[in-house]
């Protein structure tokens, strides 16, 4: 293969043909007529004539095998191709396909990897459903073989149909909602409220949760002034459920969870939620809001849950345009913090 320094180009290749044109000519003028200017003027018409007609040829050659390849490759759209942005030249030529290569290695890599990502999507999904709807499918069986008869076993299994029950609701209901997220269906319902009064609520809400593990859900000061922002009320009440509900079920027993708000920028503040639990080791982090990413797979479905808790966060986030952080250290503890606009 020539190398970039030995490519001709077709301005080139016309110029050089056109040279031994117009050079054969006058040789041959010199030969029969000897030297006259009339010669000289004869050849130099001949040279430019044969330099445009040449010129004209290649590019034309090489316009329509050039639209072909750019075609082919599918680089640009059929009805936009002119031979203004086409370029003949073989070395921009060269650098046009070196560069839609990279760039298409870069998309299938890209599809490899959600593609991958499909797959553990539709495996979680179909886990997810079939724990619950077996463990209710073995204790209707056995309710049916006779167990139906001892009033303290129906109870008891029934108790644990309705818990089973429960969590796929959970799963069916969060994955329509990340579905909703994803495909930004859903409208967000921007309002101004005041952010103390949201956490008030959810700490009330979550109180039996947090007792079952002698954990305490406290704000980090007493906030004596109301804190107004600017964002979905009912969107940012599920990321702080989310969030401490998580940072309940990996908690310290007799551990506390704590709210901070602190001024971030004149228009912005930040809203930290930072525990004393288990943490999380800096290898699960990159991945930690991904559907169904579970870092301790047993514990996690101990606690129920549908799995999406952390991904339906960040979608809300998301949808925001805000930010979402987080850093952890296991045995110390984790901080999720997120961003809100402040309603001015």
């Amino acid at each position: 293969m020539p190398t970039k320094n030995t490519q001709k180009n077709p301005y080139q290749f016309a110029l050089i043909s056109a040279s031994l044109i117009a050079i054969g000519n006058y040789s041959i003028l010199l030969l029969f007529y000897g030297y006259t200017s009339t010669s000289l003027i004869i050849s130099i018409l001949i040279f430019i004539i044969s330099f445009i007609i040449i010129q004209y040829r290649i590019q034309g050659f090489l316009f329509k095998r050039v639209k072909e390849l750019y075609q082919d490759l599918d680089m640009l759209d059929s009805t936009q191709i002119n031979k203004s942005s086409i370029s003949t030249d073989m070395d921009s030529l060269m650098e046009n396909i070196e560069e839609f290569a990279k760039d298409k290695k870069i998309e299938i890599e890209a599809l490899k990897l959600k593609e991958q990502y499909r797959k553990e999507f539709i495996g979680n999904v179909a886990h997810e459903l079939k724990t619950p709807i077996f463990t209710i499918q073995g204790y209707i069986s056995n309710l049916l073989d006779g167990a139906m008869n001892d009033k303290e076993l129906l109870n008891k299994y029934l108790k644990r149909t309705d818990n089973s029950v429960e969590r796929l609701s959970y799963i069916i209901k969060d994955l329509d909602l990340i579905t909703q997220l994803e495909s930004s269906t859903m409208n967000l319902n921007i309002s101004s409220f005041n952010m103390i009064d949201l956490i008030f609520n959810i700490f009330d809400h979550l109180e039996i949760k947090s007792s079952k593990r002698n954990i305490k859900l406290v704000f980090d000061k007493k906030y004596n002034n109301e804190i107004l922002v600017s964002a979905d009320k009912e969107r940012i009440g599920q990321v702080l459920t989310n969030l401490l509900v998580n940072s309940i079920n990996y908690g310290r027993d007799k551990g506390t969870t704590e709210v901070s708000i602190n001024d971030l920028t004149k228009e912005k503040l930040i809203v930290r939620i930072t525990d004393n639990g288990e943490g999380i080791s800096k290898k699960h982090l990159p991945r930690l809001f991904e559907r169904f990413y579970r870092v301790d797979i047993s514990r996690s479905r101990k606690h129920g849950g549908s799995g999406l808790g952390l991904a339906i966060v960040k979608h809300i986030i998301d949808a925001h345009n805000e930010n979402i952080y987080i850093n952890s250290k296991p045995g110390v503890g984790s901080e999720f913090s997120f961003t809100l606009h402040k309603s001015l």
